[in-house]
């Protein structure tokens, strides 16, 4: 099963994707993995696409397509992958379309984790991150639940970057939200429950 999975941040996503993993071995596969991946491994395709992030660019479409290519074809991926931040662009979702056309493992839903904006924007506001070790919780602990140590909120958590951030994500996603319920490929799930709801109307939603 490949699927890809939209949904803005804070929505949920990768809670849902994780689950999925653990139940179905299915790859989780980021963008961001993916080119950090080859830029450490110093592949070819990972050397071309360093020069355009030392120049602070953008790695244009083909390349991240090429990357794409070479990692669903990894033995890890035999059962299914779940496509994370990628494609981005209804460009990217026709050339994705191609490519997985010609590997013969077509896509079999595009799954949205709908969630209403201002419920993210509280939700990411709240949230609050363990200096010492990591721990994610909410402004309602003074503390540290896991540790004990000293709680704080992520600069990218304050209010006006989560809006910003929202608006980015409505502007670029939109059309590919529309381009996959036009080629009847889109599962929309509302994200505002509780995880293993959720969790459950997507398995049902996607046959598993």
């Amino acid at each position: 099963m490949n699927i890809v999975l939209l949904g803005a941040p804070g929505a949920g996503k990768g809670t849902q994707a994780a689950k999925l993993v653990e139940d179905c071995g299915l790859c989780h596969i980021s963008t961001g993995d993916i080119l950090r991946a080859a830029v450490k491994n110093q592949t070819p395709l990972g050397v071309k696409a360093k020069g355009f992030m030392d120049a602070g660019e953008l790695v244009p479409d083909d390349l991240i397509i090429d990357l794409m290519k070479e990692r669903i074809q990894q033995p890890d991926t035999e059962k299914g992958v779940i496509l994370d931040g990628f494609p981005r662009t209804t460009t990217q979702a026709v050339a994705l379309d191609t490519m997985l056309a010609e590997l013969e493992r077509p896509l079999n839903a595009a799954l949205l984790i709908d969630v209403d904006f201002e419920v993210i924007v509280k939700r990411l506001t709240s949230r609050r991150m363990c200096k010492e070790c990591g721990h994610i919780g909410t402004a309602a602990d003074a503390q540290c639940p896991a540790c004990g140590g000293e709680m704080y909120q992520r600069d990218d958590d304050n209010e006006a970057t989560v809006r910003n951030r929202l608006d980015v994500y409505e502007k670029s996603t939109a059309p590919l939200i529309d381009y996959y319920r036009g080629c009847d490929l889109l599962v929309t799930i509302d994200g505002d429950r509780d995880v293993d709801v959720v969790y459950a109307d997507v398995k049902q939603a996607l046959g598993l």
